[in-house]
């Protein structure tokens, strides 16, 4: 009787731990479609955003992706193109729902004078000119009321002090914000 008992508990354990077994291996499988789900979402979203014929280096957008929601983030010089990326991503398969927190610039002649004097400044530079290049360069000059942001992506910490410097010698701006980042 007693090795009936054991032979039974054994069998319980190991039908147990099958099932675990099994449930963590179905459990992995769901994660790892889930993650390339959400990194062909995002690879999307991407593209979608930076081919909008309306985007220039004075805009900048960004998203986060949580689940099956997008949440678009940046600063824009107008509302058209705030809807345009809304429209583009919502589109998108696997994308159920979008939170657009865009924020558009106020129309300003001096912020469009001072955005051209700053691309100029920045472009103008040899060290700087290669980051002009391709249809959306990787510098966003972003100007609010005098105050510039620099946004994007460079090669290495020199040119990031560069384009800081660059935009910090025009004349007329308030502040520069280098929110520049440093590429690997």
């Amino acid at each position: 009787m007693r090795r009936a008992s054991f032979w039974y508990v054994v069998v319980l354990g190991v039908l147990f731990s099958v099932s675990a077994l099994s449930q963590a291996a179905k459990n992995n499988q769901s994660s790892a479609a889930d993650q390339r789900m959400q990194n062909r979402v995002s690879r999307e979203v991407y593209h979608e955003l930076v081919m909008l014929p309306q985007l220039t280096i004075f805009d900048n957008l960004s998203y986060k992706l949580d689940g099956s929601t997008v949440t678009l983030m940046g600063d824009v010089r107008n509302a058209v193109l705030k809807d345009e990326a809304q429209q583009a991503v919502k589109k998108i398969e696997g994308v159920e729902h979008v939170n657009n927190q865009i924020q558009i610039l106020p129309p300003s002649p001096n912020d469009d004078r001072i955005r051209r004097a700053v691309a100029r400044s920045l472009f103008n530079d040899d060290r700087l000119f290669k980051y002009s290049m391709g249809s959306v360069p990787p510098i966003h000059i972003i100007v609010n009321g005098g105050h510039v942001t620099l946004e994007g992506v460079v090669d290495n910490q020199a040119d990031k002090n560069e384009a800081g410097i660059r935009a910090n010698s025009v004349p007329g701006i308030f502040s520069v914000q280098n929110n520049l980042r440093v590429g690997s």
